[in-house]
């Protein structure tokens, strides 16, 4: 008995070790990801003379062109017939509200009121204002309010325990309804509003080929104050009048003037491109993602730049690390045997776009792309694992199974054999009401059917603020997390066979 179980475990054992089994050249090169190099990268990248690169700006033109310097010179390809830069074809626009009067009161935007929906200039001069009731309830029978300034109460409902994305939702429905009846403008009150905004704030779109704006009604957001304001010539408060909750209508001087300014724009994706060295599998790609964008400037505080080091310097800095460590590789006769993009991603704080704009124009096709490895803050550590045990040895992995249970294995494998991070799942959901899945570039992949990962270290108190600086990353942190993405890389870039799309994601 002893000698059989003797000789199960030394088999057991030998499982074991070839699992493990490590490979000697990813190590070497894996070693070229390093905590200076690191160090000098994001020194630059989020330093302040690059004014929070944000998209369309100076500084966002100043990382990508230091981005692609860097691809130069480890002697990656552009992967644009040539060219390191893919233009990203924009659209700026801002709608400012010149003036708004309500009874001779003149509210201020972003304290008393904030406007939407400015899709055109106009000028309102109205005598009167409809209101039509709640947003919970609107029932406005045969009343017709095209032309009309009309009035909504947006209240929660005593009780209630809608979650805000809930409420947000319920009102969106009902401002579509309103909308599509064509009144003049949409006031929506709520006594509990808490405004902010800047009036003319520009905002970036992708530029659809041939595609205009569609007109729609605007709607201002009010205060519960403005509202009483609005409606003293009834006699009745704001308050007393939701409580009637009855359509009727009042006695009411608005003068509203807005103006719509539109204006192309143009940012670039950066693309470098190493070739793949095996006859059969070259015309497969794998991509490292990361966006280099970030928030731009803040000219109200005493920090005046948003310097985004871990948002997403370090992400920025992970491909540059692992592109360093791949060409390495090739110059030494080990390049990979599948074809691999590094791929600087600009407008993802803008909704995705650089990603999107890639995704819809690839500059090699989606059908050839194995995998998109996505980092996006990986320098930190986020609320969740502040003060345990394991808190600079962790990262979120997000959605590494929900298209291909291949891909989550070669992430798992890699990890064991090398890292030994602890692979946190908690946000690994389409559903997680966080929606993280759907809030980096991988994401712009993954609705493709192309395989992703997304590593991420969580949201910290310096999250979109000034202060997140480099003298907050923890570099050696940044670099086993740089190095997890490289070993899958690695395993990804160099197997026989691509991972298979084997699963449905569905979400709610």
């Amino acid at each position: 008995m002893k000698k059989v179980l003797f000789l199960s475990a030394c088999a057991l054992a030998f499982v074991n070790c070839t699992y493990a089994q490590k490979d000697p050249v990813a190590e070497k090169f894996a070693g070229y990801i390093t905590v200076k190099d690191a160090t000098k990268h994001l020194s630059i990248i989020a330093s302040d003379e690059f004014e929070g690169r944000e998209t369309g700006t100076r500084g966002a033109d100043m990382a990508a062109n230091y981005l692609s310097n860097e691809f130069k010179k480890l002697g990656l390809q552009g992967a644009n017939n040539g060219s390191y830069f893919l233009d990203v074809p924009l659209t700026s626009t801002s709608a400012k509200v010149t003036s708004f009067d309500v009874n001779g009161s003149q509210p201020v935007y972003g304290k008393d009121y904030t406007a939407g929906g400015i899709t055109a200039n106009g000028t309102i001069n109205a005598s009167e204002v409809v209101f039509i009731g709640a947003a919970t309830d609107v029932d406005l029978g045969n009343t017709d309010i095209a032309g009309k300034v009309v009035l909504v109460a947006n209240e929660t409902k005593a009780g209630s325990n809608e979650s805000f994305r809930q409420v947000a939702a319920r009102f969106m429905g009902v401002l579509k309804t309103l909308q599509a009846k064509k009144p003049a403008l949409i006031l929506v009150a709520s006594s509990n509003a808490r405004m902010r905004g800047v009036n003319g704030a520009e905002r970036i779109a992708l530029k659809k080929d041939g595609a205009t704006a569609n007109a729609t009604v605007p709607y201002f957001s009010i205060t519960g104050a403005i509202a009483d304001q609005l409606l003293k010539n009834s006699g009745k408060t704001y308050a007393q009048i939701v409580e009637a909750a009855q359509v009727q209508t009042v006695k009411a001087a608005i003068t509203v003037n807005y103006q719509y300014i539109t204006k192309d724009a143009k940012a670039v994706d950066v693309v470098g491109f190493l070739p793949g060295s095996d006859a059969k599998l070259k015309d497969e790609v794998l991509v490292f993602s990361a966006h280099y964008d970030h928030i731009g400037l803040n000219p109200n505080g005493p920090d005046k730049v948003n310097n985004g080091a871990d948002d997403d310097g370090s992400g920025t800095t992970g491909i540059l690390e692992i592109a360093t460590a791949f060409t390495q590789a090739k110059k030494q006769g080990h390049g990979p045997r599948r074809s691999i993009l590094f791929l600087g991603n600009v407008g993802e704080e803008k909704g995705l776009l650089g990603s999107e704009y890639y995704t819809d124009h690839p500059v090699i096709p989606l059908n050839r792309t194995i995998a998109d490895l996505n980092i996006d803050m990986i320098g930190r550590t986020g609320f969740e694992h502040q003060g345990k045990a394991d808190s600079s040895d962790y990262v979120y992995v997000i959605g590494s199974a929900m298209l291909s249970t291949t891909l989550h294995k070669v992430n798992e494998e890699a990890n064991t054999k090398y890292t030994n991070l602890v692979l946190d799942y908690k946000y690994d959901d389409p559903n997680d009401p966080n929606r993280f899945y759907y809030r980096s570039d991988h994401y712009n992949f993954a609705k493709h059917n192309v395989p992703i990962i997304f590593y991420f270290d969580g949201e910290h108190q310096d999250y979109h603020k000034p202060g997140d600086e480099v003298s907050k990353i923890n570099f050696p942190l940044l670099v086993k997390r740089a190095q997890l993405v490289f070993y899958t890389g690695w395993d990804l870039a160099n197997r026989d066979q691509r991972p298979v799309v084997d699963v449905v994601t569905e979400s709610k």
